[in-house]
């Protein structure tokens, strides 16, 4: 007996709804209305879409599905910011963290169920990589926090590569900056990576946004130590990506380098950054290591990271230290989800006991 499988609409771009829409023997501009009714109405089902007929909701029950996410937990730090965790279809979980800023909230989602990239001052690599998200997860996790609150800067750094999942990545970017969709500025859209050369070639020819790259070490010794990528992509090809990659006037690439005491912190190695990045329009979070459970490396104090601050700054780099936020709740990538399957396995714990 053939069973027939519904459509998760949010896992279309525009392109493939109105593709959709025509199949069903409706005209192709429907898809806009539904585009709207799903990223900017947020409608959760056909019946809230009004000015669609009603044979052509009940076909569309019939077909496709809305999917939603809500969270299973919230931590709120007392700084303001709000650490999501979604449970999805499949019993997996992932994160989602909004920080307040004056002017604006910038939302940090995830784009993996883990992370291959195995960093090893990265928490979500210890879980490894389950699967990628899909197209429909990756926005959901946007849908869901702007029910809430006003979403204004969005960042793929949260669990996993966002490059090793390029096709979902791409398309989930097309719903995102979208004016059918949810209206993202290309401006406030940065995907983050540990060093993907080829995707960030297809990334860069497929949709214009701002790129951060987490360098973390000047030389490959020690960033093949921290990052395993590296070997692969050693820090001459990575920076021949980055001189390469299509970027809208003004805009720079972000370093993204993460201060761990006596690894990657002294003078020397702010030197070997000012000459990796001689060519390259950017500029550098210095962000001081989140320390966690497991993990041997440490945070730079801040007279370290203050000179490295300083000498970049002489060389006339544009540099910004990182604040520490959410340091009173679970605001590293991982430790929410952490902390629930701590909490699972300890009442499993005691119920076979």
């Amino acid at each position: 007996m053939l069973v027939m499988t519904k459509s998760d609409l949010k896992n279309y771009s525009l392109e493939e709804l109105e593709a959709f829409i025509a199949g069903r023997g409706k005209e192709r501009y429907r898809a806009r209305q539904i585009f709207k009714w799903l990223y900017q109405k947020n409608a959760a089902t056909f019946t809230e879409m009004s000015n669609l007929s009603k044979e052509f909701r009940s076909d569309l029950e019939t077909s496709a599905f809305i999917s939603t996410l809500l969270p299973e937990m919230v931590e709120v730090s007392r700084d303001g910011t709000r650490k999501y965790l979604f449970r999805l279809a499949d019993g997996n979980a992932i994160e989602s963290v909004l920080i307040p800023e004056e002017d604006r909230n910038t939302l940090c989602i995830s784009s993996q169920v883990g992370c291959a990239m195995a960093c090893e001052f990265c928490l979500t690599g210890t879980f490894r990589l389950t699967r990628n998200l899909t197209t429909a997860e990756i926005v959901n996790q946007i849908c869901a926090v702007k029910r809430e609150a006003e979403v204004r800067n969005l960042v793929f750094m949260g669990m996993g590569e966002p490059l090793a999942n390029l096709d979902n990545v791409v398309r989930a970017l097309t719903i995102i900056t979208s004016q059918d969709g949810l209206q993202f500025s290309t401006r406030r859209v940065t995907v983050s990576t540990a060093g993907l050369v080829p995707e960030m070639d297809r990334l860069g020819k497929e949709v214009t946004v701002n790129l951060a790259v987490s360098l973390n070490a000047t030389t490959d010794e020690v960033r093949s130590r921290l990052m395993p990528i590296n070997r692969k992509y050693p820090l001459r090809e990575l920076m021949e990506a980055c001189k390469r990659f299509p970027l809208p006037a003004r805009r720079m690439i972000t370093i993204e380098y993460v201060m761990i005491e006596g690894v990657n912190d002294t003078v020397d190695d702010a030197r070997r950054l000012v000459r990796l990045l001689s060519s390259i329009p950017a500029k550098v979070n210095l962000i001081p290591f989140n320390e966690h459970e497991g993990c041997s490396l440490r945070k730079s104090d801040q007279e370290s990271i203050d000179r490295f601050h300083k000498y970049l700054l002489d060389k006339h780099i544009t540099v910004i230290t990182r604040s520490s936020r959410g340091a009173d709740i679970s605001a590293a990538c991982g430790q929410l989800r952490g902390k629930l399957d701590k909490t699972v396995s300890s009442s499993e714990l005691e119920v076979s006991s």
